[in-house]
């Protein structure tokens, strides 16, 4: 209680400035490199049981598809005001052209984009149901993915992109979710500019020097190699991670016990949720907390100021079903209802 009282104290004194972050959201150059995705949500209601078989019989009512993977990163950049250019691979197939097509809709570059005619295009389907006047329950995901590596020819062209976008820009984002396209050359064109948010799930240590990471808990136990279930050990774990990486910060995403931001000066800042009660899908919530994170840092902010930004930003989205977004306004709100009503933390 008295960490949340110290935290909200610090948050309201540095109300002001947050908002004024927020205001400055617009036209950041962001360039995302990494593996896109799309994520379709096929929804029906619930019939019968099939005669066929003991399974559920659902009426189609509606598909949706939305970026997912690093794709979720570069949208959640756009509707958060960024001028964002993508760098990536998709397949020669209607997930991919689907996928180029709400980028260019959002205004996204898709120059970075390479089509490899022999790797599908990452897709995780999701098959939801609801019965009458209940809510809709994901029933099964159906994932379609290749197995071999991108050709080496689609990675030389991604990191001569690049290397030819990355004076151009503000911020460099990699979302690397472990499917090839974040190769040593690639890599090494991003860790060429200066300010380089790196999400990945593996092998933190491929991106030595970068200014922050944001692993969540699974993926920061797997890089240091033991459990972090107490305070000592995340404090280890900082330490730790710092070392491995080379960071000048860690952003350590910890679910429901919030985030931790460690420092290479020392300093350690530990952000309690700003929602606990109201999660209905956590999909796609590091990607907004990357969003807001790297927006913020380009807008000026401390990477505290970042961090609370980022936490403020999947704490709308984790009340919305499926791969979600938010904007600025809604962040304000946020932010001013939490102002308002400081129980929310509890």
């Amino acid at each position: 209680m008295t960490e949340i009282n110290s935290f909200f104290a610090e948050l309201e004194a540095n109300s002001q400035r947050l908002f004024h972050l927020l205001d400055r959201f617009e036209h950041p150059k962001i360039l995302v490199v990494g593996d896109l995705a799309l994520d379709e949500f096929v929804t029906g209601e619930v019939e019968r049981l099939s005669r066929e078989a003991p399974v559920l019989i659902l009426r189609h009512e509606k598909t949706a598809q939305i970026p997912g993977g690093g794709a979720n990163a570069v949208y959640n950049l756009a509707k958060l005001g960024a001028n964002v250019q993508v760098a990536g691979i998709v397949g020669d197939d209607p997930q991919g052209d689907a996928l180029k097509r709400i980028f260019v809709k959002a205004g996204v570059g898709i120059d970075g984009i390479i089509t490899d005619p022999d790797r599908a295009t990452v897709t995780k389907t999701r098959i939801s149901g609801h019965a009458r006047q209940s809510v809709t329950q994901q029933i099964v995901r159906l994932d379609r993915k290749s197995d071999h590596p991108p050709h080496t020819d689609c990675i030389a062209q991604i990191a001569n992109f690049v290397k030819e976008s990355v004076s151009d820009v503000d911020a460099v984002v990699c979302s690397d979710y472990g499917d090839g396209v974040c190769s040593a050359a690639v890599i090494n064109a991003t860790l060429a500019h200066h300010r380089n948010i790196v999400d990945t799930q593996t092998n933190l240590s491929r991106y030595l020097g970068a200014t922050v990471f944001t692993p969540n808990l699974p993926e920061a136990e797997k890089a240091v190699g033991y459990s972090i279930n107490n305070e000592t050990l995340l404090q280890q774990a900082g330490k730790n991670l710092l070392t491995l990486t080379e960071a000048e910060y860690i952003l350590l995403t910890r679910g429901e016990e919030g985030m931790s931001l460690f420092s290479q000066t020392g300093e350690v800042h530990h952000i309690p949720p700003f929602n606990r009660t109201d999660v209905f899908d956590v999909t796609g919530a590091g990607d907004t907390v990357v969003a807001a994170l790297t927006i913020s840092l380009c807008a000026g902010a401390t990477a505290w100021e970042a961090s609370v930004l980022g936490n403020l930003a999947a704490s709308i989205v984790v009340r919305q079903f499926g791969t979600a977004t938010t904007d600025v306004e809604a962040m304000k709100l946020g932010l001013q209802t939490i102002l308002d009503d400081p129980s929310l933390l509890l």
